[in-house]
């Protein structure tokens, strides 16, 4: 695209891939919006983690989360043609979760955001990825998409953020995160 805009969008509908055009507050908008912030999230704690595995392993998520993306973006007649997400994808992600989760400790409670830049900024990741799923929910319940691998994906990606986020913490000099609670 030679122009930073199309003026395709200045009626407030905006085009899927494929054909059809839906309304820029459309469900499937919403969703495609919370993945694009979720990954913006990503990639600013991707700019400033510490933890040796962490950079590679955000922007991985990054680009599946364009790929998912894509497939929500797409026309469920031509849905499949984007479908990069599938079990092989949320079991590399369990095997992350597992693998990292071996190197920190969990913590028995809820804990509140901001032992480290990183982990804030992975805390926030988290959150907006939650908002996603929430949204990637609505549009399987509603049969708007039919791939059930984004959901698990999704959830599985915000586990992910979790570890991240002690990692980082802990790679700030932070070995235990702060509780939510006082007493």
């Amino acid at each position: 695209m030679s122009e930073a805009y199309t003026k395709t969008g200045d009626d407030g509908f905006t085009g899927l891939l494929g054909e059809g055009r839906v309304p820029k507050y459309h469900p499937r908008m919403q969703a495609i919006g919370d993945l694009d912030e979720a990954s913006a999230a990503l990639g600013m704690a991707r700019s400033i983690c510490q933890e040796a595995r962490s950079a590679e392993l955000l922007l991985e998520m990054q680009r599946d989360l364009y790929h998912i993306m894509a497939e929500v973006a797409a026309a469920p007649e031509h849905a499949a043609n984007f479908r990069v997400i599938n079990s092989s994808k949320v079991e590399w992600l369990e095997k992350q979760v597992e693998a990292l989760g071996a190197d920190v400790p969990m913590p028995g409670e809820f804990i509140v955001p901001g032992d480290s830049p990183a982990g804030a900024a992975l805390a926030l990741a988290r959150t907006i990825i939650r908002r996603a799923e929430r949204g990637v929910a609505r549009l399987l319940h509603d049969n708007e998409i039919e791939n059930s691998e984004l959901l698990r994906y999704l959830n599985r990606l915000s586990s992910l953020c979790f570890i991240l986020e002690l990692a980082e913490n802990q790679a700030a000099g932070k070995s235990r995160p702060t509780l939510a609670k006082t007493s």
